[in-house]
């Protein structure tokens, strides 16, 4: 069967699928959103940095989402560090802050929708009983359509959501890293937008989110870019329009894995903000000046806005932390 593809034109005044009159600069919102399952380290500090440039020279508003709809792996006390780590870094954001975890009506109702029209379907299917049938691709496990006609096991108490995939080609354009592509039902299958523990999954929650607060586009790490088809296939289901993307290199540690809280990667020392600003724009590609080492986060941060280009992001990372 010939794959229904579905190509996402980012070119100037188009937006999503959908043509629209060509947005000013003071149009442009965006976003940094992390979740409260730890502190923030310099690899989520690379990613605040580059959102936060990237909106701010093209004159935009940058806003703040916690994502905070996990709760099993919430550490107590990590929003309000977060937040107090930000302010210390001079990356101070517009409006007031989104809590995912007070949305969760807005997410049900954008469920049942799904569900009305066919798109979503309950899912009595455990992990293992997936894994014992499914094949197995380079985004995992390919959810075999076991229960597309109806749950298997009706009688569960608990079941998931999952978003029916068609036969979609999705094709974007990344601004960093180029055209991308994913064939969902055949990498990755009907994927879950609901967990079987109740909690809304991220790949529905983000969507929903982008669209209400009207982000034009998505900056964020590169670790979050085979999930760009997925959000960009709910986004066409549901009508919403299709934002810009710009994916970021890694930070890794010693052994090349991402920097990240599963990998015990350090918190941030607040009082040295100015060095890890330093060492986030390194990262990234603009190095301030020498005579701007010591100054203060705002500062740099301000000669970064006038001078941020993303074509001179590197396309593979070459800093490596040191755990």
């Amino acid at each position: 069967m010939q794959a229904d593809i579905l190509n996402v034109n980012h070119s100037i005044g188009v937006y999503g699928n959908v043509a629209q009159t060509q947005r000013s600069k003071t149009d442009y919102i965006g976003r940094f959103a992390p979740s409260p399952s730890g502190l923030l380290h310099l690899g989520s500090l690379v990613a605040a940095v580059g959102s936060y440039l990237q909106t701010k020279a093209n004159v935009g508003k940058w806003l703040l989402r916690i994502e905070d709809l996990d709760p099993p792996r919430e550490v107590a006390g990590a929003t309000d560090a977060i937040l107090r780590s930000l302010e210390a870094h001079g990356l101070h954001w517009d409006e007031n802050v989104t809590y995912q975890s007070k949305r969760t009506e807005i997410y049900q109702e954008v469920l049942d929708r799904l569900l009305n029209s066919h798109h979503a379907y309950p899912c009595s299917c455990s992990r293992k009983e997936i894994a014992a049938l499914a094949n197995t691709g380079e985004l995992g496990v390919i959810y075999p359509g076991t229960c597309r006609n109806g749950p298997t096991q009706p009688e569960r108490e608990h079941l998931s959501y999952r978003l029916r995939t068609k036969n979609a080609f999705i094709a974007f354009d990344d601004i960093r890293l180029g055209r991308r592509s994913q064939h969902l039902h055949r990498d990755l299958g009907d994927f879950v937008i609901k967990r079987t523990d109740g909690y809304f999954a991220y790949q529905l929650a983000v969507v929903v989110d982008d669209s209400l607060q009207g982000i034009t586009e998505i900056v964020r790490g590169e670790d979050l870019l085979s999930n760009t088809p997925r959000q960009i296939y709910l986004q066409i289901i549901l009508g919403y329009p299709t934002p810009r993307y710009l994916h970021l290199p890694l930070v890794t540690n010693s052994q090349g894995k991402k920097l990240c809280k599963q990998h015990h990667a350090p918190a941030l020392k607040n009082n040295k903000a100015s060095e890890n600003i330093v060492t986030a724009l390194d990262f990234l590609g603009h190095t301030p000046p020498k005579f701007l080492s010591s100054a203060e986060p705002v500062e740099l941060l301000d000669w970064a806005t006038k001078n941020w280009k993303p074509e001179k992001l590197p396309l593979f990372a070459t800093f490596k932390g040191k755990n």
